[in-house]
């Protein structure tokens, strides 16, 4: 049987006796998009950070395309393939656009320091491949334009779309993202809707937390749905819109 692309069994983190996140598993067959929602507090950042190892789970796995990634530092898992932007935007602010996406591709530079240092040929040969993939990812979340601009100058939304640029930038197999659509108006939410279904189309598989219902709806096949750090439903789009469970937890009991 193949593995698939990406699984999480039982995740369980708890803060001083406090259960933030309980026996939660998500699995990603192939690269589909699959949204993890919940109301204020239900573990999902705290989900996310067990994923790639900002927080060490109490128990349960994780594992992305058969590679057990339980007990690696969140470098070492970008490395093996899962990126992720955050809630809070944390670009580089005095770098260009560019550079920001150039970071990204720190992971896949095989060089030493002396050769940095001295700019040897196959330095520079690796810096103008680094180069290249920056720009063809600056042109395809539609930044092109905005290279040499510092990053802090960039609008709200656009920065938003150069995190996404810079996650790619580390070549996932599976690419996590934090409520993107947090403070963006109607007309941006259409656009990261392409976007991400774009991002999906490169064989990259999607884990999004969000609260802006549109988007999860538009974008995601399968629903995760928190509450109180527990998974109280999984499902379709279609199935998640009618569950009694969800529709109590968003709205309370009697709505």
């Amino acid at each position: 049987m193949t593995a698939p692309l990406f699984r999480a069994s039982g995740l369980t983190k708890s803060f001083g006796g406090l259960a933030a996140v309980q026996g939660v598993s998500l699995e990603l067959p192939t690269a589909t998009i699959q949204a993890v929602i919940g109301p204020n507090g239900a573990g999902k950042t705290t989900f996310f950070n067990c994923l790639t190892g900002i927080y060490r789970p109490d128990a349960g796995q994780v594992e992305l395309a058969g590679q057990n990634l339980s007990g690696m530092a969140p470098h070492q898992v970008c490395h093996a393939g899962l990126a992720r932007t955050f809630q809070n935007i944390r670009l580089f602010p005095e770098m260009t656009v560019l550079e920001n996406v150039l970071a990204g591709r720190f992971a896949h530079l095989h060089t030493t320091l002396w050769a940095a240092v001295l700019r040897t040929p196959a330095y520079r040969e690796a810096e103008a491949h680094a180069r290249g993939i920056a720009r063809e990812l600056l042109d395809f979340v539609g930044l092109s334009r905005h290279e040499k601009q510092w990053a802090r100058n960039l609008p709200y939304g656009l920065q938003r779309r150069l995190e996404i640029a810079r996650a790619l930038a580390t070549e996932p197999k599976v690419l996590l993202l934090d409520e993107p659509g947090a403070g963006m108006n109607p007309n941006e939410i259409d656009t990261l809707i392409g976007l991400v279904d774009q991002v999906r189309a490169r064989d990259v598989g999607v884990i999004l937390i969000e609260h802006h219902m549109k988007l999860v709806m538009e974008l995601a096949e399968r629903i995760l749905v928190l509450e109180h750090g527990e998974p109280i439903a999984a499902g379709t789009p279609a199935e998640i819109r009618d569950d009694p469970r969800v529709i109590e937890a968003y709205l309370g009991k009697g709505a």
